[in-house]
C-alpha cells in the first residue's frame, strides 16, 4: 500500500464529502448552508487539483479536468455569495434566490467530484498487483 496513493484518494474523497455536506439541505434556506463548509470545500478541492497535476495515470487528464471544473464551480459559488453579501443592507440576510444560485453552483461542483471519485475507483480497480 502506497502512502502517497492513500493520501491522494483521501483528499479526493474529502473534497467530495465536504461538497456534499455544503449542498445538503433546502436549496434556498441559508440556515442549511454554512459559509465555513463552502470555504473548506474550496480549499480541499484546490489541494486535490494540485495533487492531480502529478498523476501520470491514463485517466489523470480527465481527473484533472473534473477537479478544475469543481474548482471553478465552487469559486463561482463563493463569488456569488460575496457579491450578495456586499449588496445586503446592514443586518439583512441572504435571500432564497441568492442561496439557490450558490447551492446550484456547488451542486455542479459536486457532480464533478462524483465523476472524479468514480474515475479514481475505476483506476484503482484496473491496477494490477
Amino acid at each position: 500500500m502506497s502512502l502517497e496513493r492513500v493520501l491522494f484518494a483521501f483528499v479526493i474523497v474529502l473534497a467530495l464529502t465536504l461538497n456534499v455536506g455544503f449542498v445538503v439541505g433546502d436549496i434556498d434556506n441559508p440556515d442549511h448552508h454554512d459559509s465555513v463548509e463552502l470555504f473548506l470545500a474550496i480549499i480541499v478541492s484546490l489541494v486535490a487539483t494540485v495533487m492531480k497535476f502529478g498523476d501520470r495515470s491514463p485517466l489523470g487528464s480527465t481527473m484533472l479536468a473534473t477537479s478544475l471544473v469543481a474548482d471553478v464551480q465552487l469559486l463561482a459559488a463563493a463569488g456569488v455569495w460575496g457579491v450578495a453579501v456586499a449588496q445586503l443592507a446592514p443586518g439583512a440576510e441572504l435571500g432564497a434566490k441568492q442561496m439557490a444560485t450558490i447551492v446550484s453552483f456547488a451542486t455542479g461542483a459536486m457532480v464533478a467530484n462524483v465523476v472524479s471519485v468514480v474515475l479514481l475507483v475505476i483506476e484503482t480497480a484496473n491496477q494490477r498487483r
